[in-house]
């Protein structure tokens, strides 16, 4: 059955909810620029590789089915499936001229604890679909066989299904004392990483094969690396590592132990496109039809206000893993020293050899 396959995650991966000031909603814009870079393409994609007879409709009215992977709690995802809806229907009425318009259902996944109750509030009353919630990590089946002809996430396969348990082994070679990401420094902490991002990618590939019609389309919008970079030369991994000193510097006041920082590691991997291309090959179940990176900006102009979304913005997204791990007494303190680390040390991400890059990844299910 389904539910077998479908792992458990943690309920810290889940983004901080409500619509408050430290709220993930009020607080992803740069996810939202994202969502913006992207919709010429997911457009022409859309107008260019989908196709309505191949996927068995006909002039007849009929219903046409998405499903945002990793939705969270909004407003980002109505955009996005907004989007989606507007160039799907421009196709249709270019292939059925005179047809009845098309019914739309939209299934918005997120892990069980993602607040589902402030995504379905804000639903537009004035929306053009039936929209149902669907709880449970997408590493793994969630809907019935070929439900689907449309799937898309954005911004959450760069999150992996666990931190490999090699790097916070203290007799493993992987150990990663002294960093709390995949930094690219020692290699066998980078295998580590890269094995189980291979692992979780050809799981979230087979699960959406099967719930993908064959000739449906999926998007994947994914945070990653150029070819043959570090994560340590590049902004966002000096940016983690900046936090992780702050985690440090309290270890060294007393206010949480060595230990805990030591076995404390992000479940990010940032991979190249090489990487996920061959893993994309090696599954087997889609072909590539457009591969590229985005392209939009990363930092506002003013610095002070580049501070604010900088701290704001990681809080609403790492919050839950440091209540968990360290504690909900420490969360306060930690993101107040690193709002203090990065007035004084803003100037690195002048320096930094490298900015991250945005995969954008539009994939056609092989029919069967």
């Amino acid at each position: 059955m389904a539910t077998e396959e479908i792992k458990e995650m943690p309920k810290s991966w889940a983004m901080v909810g409500g619509d408050g000031p430290q709220s993930y909603t009020q607080n992803s814009s740069y996810q939202k620029g994202v969502v913006d870079a992207s919709k010429e393409m997911v457009t022409e994609g859309i107008k260019d590789k989908l196709d309505f007879k191949s996927l068995g409709f006909d002039s007849s009215n009929d219903t046409f089915r998405i499903a945002d992977f990793g939705c969270s709690v909004g407003p980002n995802t109505f955009f996005a499936v907004e989007n989606i809806i507007k160039a799907v229907e421009h196709k249709h009425h270019a292939q059925f001229n005179n047809s009845p318009p098309l019914a739309f259902q939209v299934f918005f996944n997120d892990v069980p604890t993602n607040d589902f109750n402030t995504l379905f509030k804000t639903l537009h009353s004035s929306r053009k679909y039936f929209a149902a919630g669907l709880p449970g990590t997408f590493y793994g089946r969630l809907l019935p066989k070929s439900t689907l002809h449309f799937a898309y996430s954005s911004y959450c396969l760069q999150w992996l299904s666990k931190v490999p348990n090699e790097v916070v082994d203290s007799k493993s070679p992987a150990w990663n004392k002294g960093s709390i990401q995949c930094d690219g420094l020692k290699k066998e902490v980078t295998k580590a990483y890269s094995a189980q991002f291979q692992s979780d990618m050809n799981t979230f590939l087979n699960a959406r094969a099967q719930e993908i019609v064959g000739g449906g389309l999926m998007v994947i919008i994914m945070a990653g690396l150029p070819d043959g970079i570090f994560m340590s030369q590049a902004g966002v991994g000096m940016y983690y590592d900046l936090l992780g000193s702050c985690l440090v510097d309290m270890a060294k006041l007393g206010v949480i132990s060595e230990e805990k920082v030591d076995s404390f590691n992000l479940p990010l991997y940032y991979s190249s496109s090489k990487e996920i291309e061959e893993i994309i090959k090696v599954n087997g179940n889609f072909s590539i039809e457009i591969m590229d990176s985005l392209s939009h900006q990363i930092w506002k102009t003013s610095k002070k206000s580049n501070i604010e979304v900088s701290v704001s913005g990681g809080r609403a997204v790492f919050q839950g893993l440091v209540e968990e791990h360290f504690g909900s007494e420490v969360v306060e303190k930690t993101f107040e020293h690193f709002a203090k680390k990065l007035v004084d040390n803003f100037s690195i991400f002048d320096g930094a050899a490298h900015e991250h890059i945005d995969h954008f990844i539009l994939l056609k299910r092989h029919f069967n």
